[in-house]
């Protein structure tokens, strides 16, 4: 399949990339994702394996949109953890502490 990754035309396969990741470590990921095989790799970090360019040249949309036109699966950032809101028994509980046993007077 042919794009265009910072103004660039690559011909890429769905095999080719696998071909390329294999053997590369996955870094954290913090934002948009790409499964390839059963790893998670950040975007920025496959389209600088698949294109040789440096991370700062291209989008990640543009990367996204290659590797989801060659069926790879896609995920977006990964939505914080809601924080939840403590009742007033709850919020003076945790204020006090936790309890410690054996005290003598």
């Amino acid at each position: 399949m042919r794009c265009v990754i910072a103004r660039f035309p690559f011909e890429l396969t769905k095999g080719g990339v696998l071909e390329s990741m294999k053997g590369v470590k996955p870094e954290p990921v913090t934002g948009q994702s790409v499964i390839i095989g059963r790893r998670h790799y950040p975007v920025k970090q496959v389209g600088q394996v698949i294109t040789r360019q440096d991370r700062r040249d291209f989008s990640a949309a543009e990367v996204l949109r290659a590797m989801a036109q060659l069926g790879f699966t896609c995920r977006a950032v990964p939505e914080a953890a809601p924080l939840g809101i403590l009742s007033p028994m709850q919020h003076a509980s945790a204020m006090l502490g936790t309890p410690r046993h054996g005290l003598t007077g």
